[in-house]
């Protein structure tokens, strides 16, 4: 296995896992609904399930539809996220890494869609009466990533990174 693919793996493997044993302890251990205060003014671990998208998005629509989209959706960004892999050059390890972020956050959040019908998040930053939304490891993941590929890309300046060699 290249170097790549080595780093691209090793990552995948850590988010998915660490996504899936922090959603298990909290379902496990936390009533839905229930917070408890990490940070105090700052930080909560407050247990949820969203059954929309990022923000709630399409938590109001007809539960069949909603899964099959955001399913549909999910191995629809997996599989071009796979697609990028396969093209990115063996030297951009960095852009590599990055998107195994987004790959390993979408994979974590997908498995809660097909076994939950819903996402378990329980990251609950706030200040004052300003709450974002809650959120879980798989998400913290995705932003990361997408904020390290869009990086690279703005100093990639016009040369493609996903050119063949």
């Amino acid at each position: 296995m290249s170097r790549k693919w080595t780093i691209v793996a090793g990552w995948l493997a850590a988010i998915v896992i660490v996504d899936q044993i922090t959603k298990a302890i909290v379902d496990g251990t936390m009533p839905l609904h229930y917070s408890i205060p990490l940070i105090d003014g700052f930080l909560n671990l407050t247990y949820i399930r969203n059954t929309g998208a990022a923000f709630g998005i399409f938590a109001g629509t007809h539960e069949v539809f909603r899964l099959s989209f955001l399913i549909g959706v999910s191995i629809l960004a997996i599989g071009f996220i796979l697609v990028m892999l396969k093209r990115l050059r063996e030297s951009e390890t960095g852009l590599a890494a990055a998107l195994a972020f987004i790959l390993g956050g979408a994979i974590g959040n997908l498995i809660d869609r097909i076994v939950y019908g819903e996402v378990i998040d329980f990251l609950d930053v706030y200040w004052s009466i300003y709450h974002w939304p809650a959120f879980n490891v798989a998400d913290s993941f995705i932003t990361i990533g997408v904020a390290i590929t869009l990086c690279y890309l703005i100093k990639a300046k016009g040369d493609d990174p996903f050119a063949a060699n």
